[in-house]
């Protein structure tokens, strides 16, 4: 079987390019505008393109059995990037794997597409609403994905809770900058909301049983995140207990928080972008059930375990990293801003 993955060179994907490769899968191959610097390399076989080209994606997909569409471009990218990416280079990809009579296509969604829900947990039938450019552009691939279907092709959609694991940086980078470095760390709001997460190996269990379970089972639309999680300040304080220096979660209110944040955005000084820090001190979690029975979804991490999974590899690999440009990739750590003057007060 011939798997490809587009932007296989980001976290998600190499994560799933090990997994796949631990299971005898030798037949892998990929495209990312970002070269795949890992050393898989040799394992893989890999084009450095735009999914946006449809003759990049021709070339690259050429006998592919199952296809995993992993490429988006994050909030921060600009509304027409966004949309060129995430919509139109769903469409592009869609269309070549119909030509090509590729047997699967799973589609790596979000749970942006709820928008701020008003109840919890979510289920899949909830109404999708859209909050910004990538939230909508979210949905819209979502409908493309549904179109295909209509053309008889089997195309699983995943909707996973932001997933850390082995590569992850981005800002949990911040936070585990903070925890080593024996700092307390400021949370918005008290901290006693319930905020999900997700393991990068619990989301390649789910993408592998939509790649192995019968087509009728899994051509169909899934949450998936972590089955246990308590409060977010209760998850994240594990992680400064690893740490070993005794420090805690400050809790802030939320109200002041975010909105020197949105003055520390106007100026260009935010380590965040507004759909982290507008969400951070609300709920925010789903129902697993559907992928827990149709799907065998039996995730291993808690909140808990997959960030400290995430952490200890982050000790192992800290002194490699290179600050990166925030929200464009999840694969570099996020420039701290404001955040790398306030860190002297905790």
């Amino acid at each position: 079987m011939k798997v490809y993955i587009t932007g296989i060179s980001g976290f998600l994907s190499i994560n799933l390019v090990r997994y796949l490769l631990e299971r005898g899968y030798t037949n892998i191959a990929g495209i990312d505008l970002v070269d795949f610097t890992y050393p898989e390399r040799d394992k893989i076989t890999f084009l450095q393109g735009d999914i946006r080209n449809p003759e990049d994606v021709r070339k690259s997909m050429a006998g592919a059995d199952v296809v995993i569409h992993t490429a988006a471009a994050l909030p921060l990218y600009t509304p027409e990037e966004i949309y060129s990416t995430d919509v139109e280079g769903t469409r592009i990809v869609l269309q070549q794997a119909l030509e090509y009579g590729v047997k699967r296509f799973i589609h790596i969604s979000s749970t942006a597409v709820y928008g701020v829900p008003d109840h919890h947990p979510l289920f899949e039938t909830d109404p999708l609403i859209g909050v910004g450019p990538y939230g909508k552009a979210k949905i819209q691939a979502e409908e493309i994905c549904l179109e295909y279907r209509q053309k008889g092709m089997c195309v699983p959609i995943l909707r996973p809770k932001s997933f850390i694991g082995p590569e992850r940086l981005g800002v949990f980078a911040i936070f585990y900058e903070w925890a080593s470095e024996g700092k307390n760390f400021p949370m918005i709001g008290s901290g006693n909301n319930r905020y999900q997460l997700l393991d990068v190996e619990d989301l390649c269990d789910a993408i592998y049983a939509c790649m192995t379970l019968e087509k009728e089972r899994v051509n169909d639309t899934f949450n998936i995140g972590a089955a246990e999680f308590t409060t977010m300040r209760e998850d994240y304080q594990a992680v400064l207990d690893e740490a070993g220096f005794g420090k805690r979660i400050i809790p802030f209110p939320a109200g002041p928080v975010v909105l020197a944040l949105k003055v520390l955005e106007v100026l260009k000084l935010s380590p965040l972008y507004p759909w982290i820090y507008e969400t951070a001190s609300k709920d925010s979690f789903v129902s697993i059930e559907k992928a827990q029975k149709i799907l065998g979804f039996q995730p291993k991490y808690s909140n808990k375990e997959a960030l400290l999974r995430n952490y200890r590899w982050y000790l192992a690999n800290k002194d490699t990293f290179k600050e990166g440009e925030a929200g464009v990739t999840h694969r570099v750590p996020w420039k701290q801003k404001a955040l790398k003057v306030a860190k002297v007060f905790f």
